[in-house]
């Protein structure tokens, strides 16, 4: 069940909205109606790094679609090796 509460709360009751972004994202409403989602800088960053996977794979199938053929596993694998042992 998502947190909402009021805007003012961010001002009058700060500790406890900041305990709540802990657990999950609280969002806030203004006359009623949603303004803003507070969220940890954990929840960001892990935001942050999805959002950059899924443009990576966009660009992939959008290379694939323009008739690209990538690579296979092995190649793959190799170059991720070689990143290791650098």
């Amino acid at each position: 069940m998502p947190v909402i509460r009021p805007v003012s709360d961010l001002r009058n009751n700060f500790t406890e909205i900041e305990v709540l972004t802990k657990e999950q994202p609280v969002f806030l409403t203004k006359n009623g109606v949603g303004t803003m989602v507070v969220m940890s800088m954990a929840d960001y960053d892990r935001q942050l790094a999805m959002n950059e996977i899924y443009d990576k794979l966009n660009e992939a199938e959008a290379a694939i679609a323009g008739g690209d053929k990538g690579k296979n596993y092995r190649e793959v694998m190799q170059e991720m090796r070689a990143r290791k042992n650098v």
